[in-house]
């Protein structure tokens, strides 16, 4: 397989989006400072798809929510483990610096992915 994913949707209130982008700022550089390949925090622009359920049903979202889908990117299983030891250590993650839990951990959701296709952009000469 290869690469290794830290996946999460989020429900969020959209009120709330300025203070999150904050708290996903600080996340993004100490993941990436202890080794992650990619991250990636992503507001929802357009859930209105036609194919499947879409995420605002999905995930039940009231009129003043809104969804992140966010994803971190590592070589494999073990560069995870190794990696999330890291954040956890990291004074920067200090839970009071987060006072304000910005979203319903309850709605919260997350998984862990082997990767099945991948493909990169090759640079056009």
């Amino acid at each position: 397989m290869g690469s290794y994913i830290d996946g999460f949707v989020i429900p969020i209130k959209k009120k709330f989006l300025k203070g999150y982008k904050k708290m996903a700022t600080v996340g993004c550089k100490v993941w990436m400072d202890h080794g992650a390949l990619d991250y990636y925090e992503c507001v929802a622009d357009r859930l209105d798809t036609p194919w499947g359920i879409p995420f605002n049903k999905l995930c039940k979202l009231k009129s003043d929510e809104t969804l992140i889908f966010a994803y971190i990117l590592y070589k494999s299983k073990a560069h995870c483990a190794s990696v999330n030891k890291k954040v956890a250590k990291d004074p920067r993650m200090d839970p009071t610096k987060f006072p304000d839990m910005l979203f319903d951990m309850k709605r919260f959701s997350a998984g862990k992915f082997n990767t099945l296709v991948r493909a990169k952009a090759r640079s056009k000469k």
